[in-house]
C-alpha cells in the first residue's frame, strides 16, 4: 500500500481522539471506530489527489 497506509494502530489512535473530543461517552466504540476509518480514508484520498494534481507540473518542468 502507499505511505498513507491505514493501520489498526492509526485507526485505534484516531478513534481514541474522537472519543476524547466527545467527552468520553460510554457505548460508542463501534461508531467512533467507523468514524476514525472514514476520517483516515478521506485524508488519504485528499493527499493522493493533491499528489496527483502536482505530478503534471513536475512532468511539464522536465
Amino acid at each position: 500500500m502507499s505511505d498513507e497506509e491505514i493501520t489498526f494502530e492509526r485507526i485505534r489512535e484516531r478513534a481514541h481522539e474522537i472519543w476524547e473530543r466527545n467527552h468520553r461517552p460510554e457505548g460508542f466504540e463501534v461508531e467512533f471506530w467507523l468514524m476514525a476509518e472514514r476520517e483516515l480514508r478521506a485524508e488519504r484520498t485528499r493527499n493522493e489527489s493533491k499528489t496527483a494534481a502536482r505530478e503534471p507540473e513536475r512532468s511539464a518542468a522536465s
